[in-house]
């Protein structure tokens, strides 16, 4: 049971209703995180727009690995088992992509390179080496998707701290982090 209150839809704030009406529209199911963010419309707006911008960048793939990376190196339970399914589903990354990516690696080259420099950024709390910029831009990143990847990082780290203060109940197929990937 979640430590913070997560509303039914037809509970949430009128101001959250259109957007949480709009991830019902297009998942066809609200997540429990989106209700959970809802309580708040001014977090659900923040995050929301984050996330609506950020899904302009790189590609669903690569964002999919980073936020597989990242949540699994927060120990998020919630966000591994929602992009577990997530990658899977909608973004077609094999089982064994997704193993790697919770490592914080990947088999393709270039999106290694942002995997590995997105896990370093969540584990270091941003404190990366000239050599980890060096090698994101070697990969063939431009400056503007390093920042893109940081910001990816940030928002998936916003879900993931948010899910572990509350303890939201997982309503994907259920990932732990602690069981080996």
């Amino acid at each position: 049971m979640s430590r913070i209150s997560i509303p039914a839809l037809d509970a949430a704030p009128e101001a959250s209703r259109p957007t949480l009406d709009a991830v019902h529209k297009q998942l066809g199911v609200v997540p429990n995180l989106f209700r959970l963010i809802g309580s708040s419309p001014a977090a659900l707006s923040a995050f929301t727009g984050l996330q609506g911008a950020l899904s302009k960048t790189l590609d669903m793939k690569t964002r999919e690995r980073i936020a597989l990376a990242v949540a699994q190196v927060n120990g998020c339970d919630y966000c591994l088992s929602a992009h577990t399914y997530l990658g899977l589903n909608l973004a077609k990354i094999s089982p064994e992509e997704i193993a790697l990516n919770r490592k914080g690696e990947s088999g393709d080259a270039k999106a290694n390179a942002a995997v590995q420099f997105a896990a370093k950024v969540a584990k270091e709390r941003g404190h990366v080496s000239d050599g980890d910029i060096k090698a994101v831009r070697d990969a063939g990143f431009t400056d503007a998707q390093v920042v893109e990847i940081v910001a990816l990082v940030a928002e998936n780290s916003f879900t993931n701290y948010l899910n572990e203060v509350a303890k939201t109940e997982i309503d994907f197929p259920v990932v732990r982090a602690a069981e080996a990937a």
